[in-house]
């Protein structure tokens, strides 16, 4: 089994009505509940919007955390869920259903191997 990352920009959401987005809570959960289900879920949510955003920089040999994104970027990562599958095939299959259920784009992409040490 692997892990994969299925996510969405927040941007690729769009513009809509409160109702919309209300209207998308069900089918988006069905999905989640869905993959509880099958025993591939491991773990997602969205992101705030309007919550803090903190940035961890340690490349000047101290670590200095400060207020806001580190990157500007027209696009922030509004979601996401990890989902443990046997290949790539599983994984597309559960980004598809993902995408189905919120009405919005997604993508998908493999978690490298964890690297051995000593």
């Amino acid at each position: 089994m692997a892990e994969y990352l299925i996510y969405f920009n927040q941007q690729w959401v769009g513009d809509h009505p409160a109702e919309w987005f209300q209207g998308r809570v069900e089918p988006s959960m069905a999905v989640v509940n869905e993959m509880k289900a099958a025993g591939v879920w491991v773990f997602g949510g969205g992101l705030e919007e309007d919550g803090p955003v903190y940035a961890a920089d340690a490349t000047s040999g101290e670590v200095l955390v400060t207020d806001g994104p580190y990157v500007e970027t027209k696009e922030q990562l509004g979601g996401f869920c990890v989902v443990d599958v046997p290949d790539d095939e599983t994984a597309k299959y559960w980004a598809g259903k993902v995408a189905a259920g919120c009405g919005w784009p997604q993508e998908v992409r493999k978690f490298g191997a964890v690297p051995e040490v000593g």
